[in-house]
C-alpha cells in the first residue's frame, strides 16, 4: 500500500492580526486602521505566500472580514489563485477591524461566542461582502472553533462550503493557564486530524450520513500529541514560530553583512516526520497542516526571537515540506481538495489511530490515540496500557455556545476520564483519579498495573485495530506473574475490549486475583461536576441493585454479573463494563464529596495460561 502525506498550508492576510496593534501601536491609542499595522500584515502576507511557491508548495488564502476592504489584498489572492492554483477561501478568523467595530459595536472576535442572531448576521455579511468581491462564494472556511450550529447555519445557506478549520486540539485548560488565565477558548476533546463533524456537535464524528454536517473538518494546527496534552499545546505544533515560543531550537546569528543565517530546529522537522508516519496506522494515509497568521512574524519579534528568525523558520519549514514534494513524499492539496480527497478515502466509521512517542525528552513513553464517531481515548504505556483520557462521543452530546447558552466559552467535549484534569493513577493521600487499569492481588499484596511501564505495537485485523503491549512481570514476595494485555478497538462498535493474557506465573498451580477497575466522572475543566443525579448499577438476569449518587461512599458487589453500569444524565451518556473470566463479580463504587469520582469493576480468578477479558461499553443515554 502506497502510504500519501497529505498537506493543507493555509495562510491570512489578516489586516489586523492578533496581538499586532499592541506591538505595533506601542505607546499610542488603539488605532485598527493605522497605516503601519495594515501594511506590515500585508507585507507578511506576501513573504507566506512567497515561501510557499518558492518550494513549489499551492496555499489556501483565507480573506478575513478586514482584508475584504482591502484592494490590494484581493488582488493579490486573485493573482496567486490564477499563477499557483491556490484556493482563495473565507476565514471567520480576523473581524476586528475599523469597519466590524462601527457596526457591531463589540470587541468580541470568537464568532462561536456570538449569539445566534449575531452569528447569523456576521456569516450572511463576510459572504457577502466576499462574494462582492470575487463574484463567487467560498468552499473553504474556519475559525479556532465552529459549534454545529454555526456549521449548520454556513451548509445551508452557502452548500457550496465543503471544508472547514473547526478546533484547536487540546485548546483549553491548559492553554488558558500559560496566558495568564486570559485566553478565554476552551475546546479541549476533539479530534487532533482530519473529521467529518456531526449535525449536534462539532467534536463528535459523524457515524452515517444522517448524522453528516455536510463539510470536512479540519483541526487549527497539528499538534504534538505527547507534549501537547501534557503541556501547552501553543508550544508544540507544525507552526515554526510555536516552535520558537516552545524554545525548541537553536538560535542563528546575524552576520556581518546584516544576514540571520546558522538556526536549526530538528524537533519541528521530527514532528512533522512524525504525522507522516502516521499513516501506518491510518491505511496508507496521513495529514499536516501548516497555518500562521502574519501577527506571528512581525516586525518587532516575538517569545525573544527577532524578526529575522521568525521569518527564517518559515522559510525553513517550507523548503522542509517541499524537499518532501520533490521527493515523492508528500502532496500539497487546499482545502476544498482535501475535502473530496477525504470523502473518497475514509468511512465514516473508520477511526483515526495515533501511535505516539516522545519527541523532546529522550524518555522511552508513549501514547495511543483512537477517535471514531462513538468516542476518542488515550492508552498511555508509560502506566501499563492504562485509559487515560476517554470521550464518549456516542452521546453526541448537543452542546450550544455562545452568549444567551449554558456554555458561552466552554465549546470543549466532557470526558469520563481525564488524567491531566482528575490526576489519574498518581495521586494526593486520600481520594481517587480517573483511569481505566487494573490490579493483581496475591497473599495480600497488591499491584496496579499502571505502574508497569511497557510499549505498544499496533495491528490491524478486518475491522479490528489492534493494541498487544510487551510482556510485563509482576513480583509478589512469593510468585512472579508475568502477563500481557491487549487492547482491540472494533470499528463501529462503540466499545473496547481488553484481554488480559496470563503468560507465565513461577508457581503453575498459584492463582491470582484481578480486579478491572475504571474510576471515572465527568466534566470540561479540573473543577467537580455535580454528581447528584448520576445512577449506579449492577445486573445478573433480573437481579439488578442501584443507586443514585449522593457522595456516600456506598458500592455493591455481585457474583456473576452481565454488567456493570454508570448513567450519567448531565451528559446523556451510559458507560458499562462487561467481563468474561472465572469466578467474576461485578461491582461498582460511589465517591464521596473529596473524590467525587464513581468506580465500576469486576474481580476475578487467573493462573497461569488463563485469559480474563473485559470490555468497555459507551451509548447514548436520554
Amino acid at each position: 500500500m502506497q502510504e500519501q502525506f497529505i498537506l493543507n498550508i493555509i495562510h491570512r492576510p489578516e489586516m489586523v492580526p492578533e496581538y499586532a496593534e499592541k506591538v505595533t501601536g506601542q505607546g499610542k491609542a488603539e488605532d485598527l486602521g493605522r497605516k503601519a499595522l495594515l501594511t506590515e500584515s500585508l507585507d507578511i502576507f506576501k513573504l507566506q505566500q512567497e515561501a510557499a511557491h518558492r518550494n513549489g508548495l499551492k496555499a489556501t488564502i483565507q480573506m478575513t472580514y478586514a482584508s475584504l476592504f482591502n484592494d490590494e489584498a484581493v488582488a493579490l489572492a486573485k493573482a496567486d489563485h490564477e499563477r499557483y492554483g491556490d484556493e482563495i477561501a473565507l476565514s471567520l478568523l480576523g473581524l476586528p477591524c475599523k469597519e466590524f467595530r462601527e457596526k457591531y459595536k463589540t470587541k468580541d472576535f470568537c464568532i462561536w461566542m456570538f449569539d445566534m442572531d449575531m452569528k447569523r448576521s456576521v456569516v450572511d455579511d463576510v459572504f457577502g461582502k466576499f462574494y462582492e468581491c470575487f463574484g463567487f462564494y467560498p468552499e473553504s472556511t474556519g475559525s479556532y472553533y465552529m459549534d454545529a450550529a454555526l456549521i449548520s447555519y454556513i451548509k445551508e445557506k452557502y452548500p457550496m462550503v465543503k471544508c472547514a478549520v473547526a478546533t484547536c486540539w487540546e485548546e483549553g485548560p491548559k492553554a488558558y493557564h500559560t496566558c495568564n488565565n486570559s485566553w478565554y477558548t476552551f475546546m479541549d476533546g476533539g479530534p487532533w486530524a482530519p473529521w467529518i463533524p456531526s449535525k449536534v456537535n462539532t467534536h463528535a464524528p459523524a457515524a452515517d450520513a444522517s448524522e453528516d454536517s455536510g463539510i470536512v473538518a479540519i483541526p487549527h494546527l497539528s499538534r504534538d500529541l505527547m507534549a501537547c496534552y501534557d503541556g501547552n499545546g501553543s508550544n508544540f505544533g507544525t507552526h515554526p514560530q510555536n516552535v520558537l515560543r516552545g524554545m525548541l531550537y537553536t538560535p542563528g546569528q546575524f552576520n556581518p553583512d546584516g544576514s540571520y543565517s546558522g538556526q536549526s530546529y530538528p524537533y519541528l522537522y521530527n514532528l512533522i516526520d512524525q504525522y507522516r508516519y502516521q499513516a501506518k496506522f491510518n491505511n496508507g494515509y496521513a495529514y499536516n497542516m501548516q497555518f500562521v497568521g502574519p501577527g506571528w512574524m512581525n516586525k518587532m519579534g516575538r517569545w525573544e526571537a527577532p524578526y529575522e528568525l521568525l521569518k527564517a523558520s518559515y522559510d525553513d519549514g517550507c523548503a522542509y515540506y517541499g524537499q518532501l514534494k520533490k521527493e515523492g513524499k508528500l502532496i500539497d492539496m487546499t482545502m476544498a481538495e482535501f475535502a473530496d480527497y477525504y470523502r473518497e478515502k475514509k468511512r465514516y466509521t473508520e477511526p483515526e489511530c495515533a501511535l505516539w512517542r516522545d519527541i523532546i525528552y529522550g524518555s522511552d513513553k508513549q501514547l495511543f490515540w483512537y477517535c471514531d464517531p462513538y468516542m476518542r481515548a488515550c492508552v498511555n504505556m508509560d502506566q501499563g496500557g492504562a485509559i487515560v483520557d476517554l470521550r464518549p462521543y456516542a452521546a453526541k452530546l448537543e452542546w450550544d455556545i455562545g452568549i444567551g447558552t449554558p456554555h458561552v466559552q466552554e465549546a470543549g467535549y466532557p470526558y469520563l476520564i481525564q488524567e491531566k484534569y482528575r490526576a489519574g493513577y498518581f495521586t494526593h493521600y486520600a481520594g481517587e483519579g480517573t483511569i481505566r487499569s487494573a490490579k493483581l492481588c496475591h497473599s495480600g499484596e497488591e499491584v496496579d498495573l499502571a505502574l508497569c511501564r511497557t510499549h505498544a505495537h499496533f495491528s490491524q485485523e478486518g475491522d479490528c485495530r489492534r493494541l498487544t503491549l510487551d510482556p510485563v512481570e509482576v513480583v509478589f514476595s512469593d510468585v512472579t506473574v508475568k502477563l500481557q494485555t491487549v487492547l482491540t478497538f472494533r470499528e463501529g462498535s462503540s466499545e473496547i475490549k481488553i484481554e488480559r493474557n496470563i503468560l507465565e506465573v513461577s508457581d503453575p498451580e498459584a492463582e491470582v486475583t484481578i480486579n478491572e477497575y475504571m474510576v471515572a466522572c465527568y466534566g470540561t475543566t479540573e473543577y467537580p461536576e455535580d454528581m447528584t443525579g448520576l445512577h449506579l448499577s449492577v445486573r445478573k438476569g433480573t437481579v439488578e441493585y442501584g443507586l443514585d449518587y449522593a457522595y456516600k461512599c456506598r458500592e455493591q458487589f455481585l457474583d456473576g454479573a452481565e454488567e456493570t453500569v454508570c448513567v450519567i444524565p448531565p451528559i446523556k451518556t451510559r458507560v458499562s463494563l462487561e467481563c468474561e473470566g472465572r469466578d467474576k463479580v461485578g461491582y461498582y463504587k460511589e465517591g464521596y464529596a473529596f473524590s467525587p469520582m464513581f468506580t465500576l469493576g469486576y474481580t476475578g480468578t487467573v493462573k497461569e495460561k488463563e485469559v480474563f477479558t473485559t470490555w468497555l461499553k459507551l451509548a447514548r443515554a436520554d
